[in-house]
C-alpha cells in the first residue's frame, strides 16, 4: 500500500496480525523492501512486520538529494505515525541499520530494539560515496550493478537466483534516490549518537562482508552496552538474501527475548 508521511509518499507492505508486536524492517541502498522477503514471510506469525521502500528507492517517492541519515530516520517516523504505531522493534540492513542507530538515537521512545545487520556507526571513505553518487547521476545505474553486486554477496552466490534478484532491484533503483543516500553515507557518523543507546540490540555480520566488515560489527556491538554480536558464516553483505534462514534464526531467538 501506500501512505503519505510529510512529504514523501511511502510504498509499504505491512503483514502478520495487527495485535502483534510490531517490527520495522528498513533495507539497504541500492535494494528495496524484497531484500526482507524471507525474514517477513517467517515472522509475521509473531509480530506485525512492516517493511517500507526507503526514500528514493522501490516504489516510495523521489526526492532531490543529498538525504541525510537523520532525515531518512524521520521518515521512518512518519510511516509510524501515519500507521499509528507508537513503538516497534527496529531491524536496519546496511544503510537501514545507520538508520535504525539514528531513529533511535532520535526517539527513544519509539524503538523497542535493534537489530543491525552488516551495517556501522560510520561509512569511510567519503570520496566513494560522493564518486558513486557523481557517477550514477551522470551515467545511470548500470556501471555500478556488477562491482556492486560482487561486494554484497559470496563469488560462488553470484549465480544464484536471488543474486539475479539483487541485481534487479539495484538496477531498477532511481538513480537520483540512490545518489542521495549514497551522500547520507558520505557525512553520516552516527559514533556519538549510538554510543548514547540504551536498548536491547543484536549485531549481526556477514563473515565475508567487505562492506561493513565484521571489525565494524564488533565496535558496532561494543558501543552498545550489552549488545551481543552474531557472525554468519559463509555471507556477506546481504545475508538476508544470502543465508536468509539463519538471519531469520537468530532474528526470532533474539526478538523472542524481548519483554512483551
Amino acid at each position: 500500500m501506500f501512505v503519505r508521511a510529510g512529504d514523501l509518499v511511502v510504498h509499504v507492505r505491512v503483514s502478520g496480525p495487527a495485535s502483534a508486536p510490531p517490527l520495522l524492517l528498513l533495507h539497504s541502498l541500492g535494494t528495496s523492501l524484497h531484500v526482507w522477503d524471507a525474514q517477513a514471510d517467517a515472522l509475521s506469525d509473531a509480530f506485525r512486520v512492516i517493511r517500507p521502500d526507503m526514500r528514493g528507492h522501490g516504489l516510495t517517492g523521489v526526492t532531490p538529494g543529498p538525504y541525510r541519515l537523520h532525515g531518512l530516520a524521520g521518515d521512518a517516523l512518519g510511516l509510524l505515525d501515519a500507521l499509528g504505531i507508537g513503538s516497534a522493534h527496529v531491524a536496519g540492513l546496511s544503510i537501514g541499520g545507520a538508520v535504525a542507530q539514528a531513529l533511535a538515537a532520535r526517539a527513544p521512545a519509539r524503538v523497542r530494539s535493534l537489530i543491525l545487520c552488516d551495517t556501522a556507526m560510520a561509512f569511510p571513505p567519503a570520496s566513494i560515496w560522493r564518486e558513486r553518487a557523481a557517477l550514477v547521476r551522470a551515467q545511470g545505474m548500470a556501471p555500478i550493478v556488477a562491482p556492486v553486486l560482487a561486494r554484497w554477496v559470496t563469488e560462488g552466490f553470484l549465480d544464484d537466483p536471488a543474486a539475479e534478484g539483487l541485481r534487479a532491484m539495484l538496477r531498477r533503483t532511481d538513480p537520483e534516490g540512490y545518489a542521495g543516500a549514497a551522500e547520507a553515507l558520505a557525512v553520516g557518523d552516527l559514533t556519538e549518537s549510538t554510543s548514547s543507546l540504551r536498548l536491547p540490540a543484536l549485531v549481526l555480520v556477514g563473515e565475508h562482508d567487505v562492506a561493513t566488515p565484521p571489525a565494524a560489527a564488533e565496535a558496532l556491538a561494543a558501543a552498545i552496552p550489552g549488545a551481543a554480536l552474531t557472525v554468519l558464516p559463509g555471507a556477506a553483505h546481504i545475508p538476508t538474501v544470502q543465508v536468509p534462514d539463519a538471519v531469520t534464526a537468530a532474528m526470532r531467538a533474539f526478538l523472542a527475548a524481548q519483554p512483551a
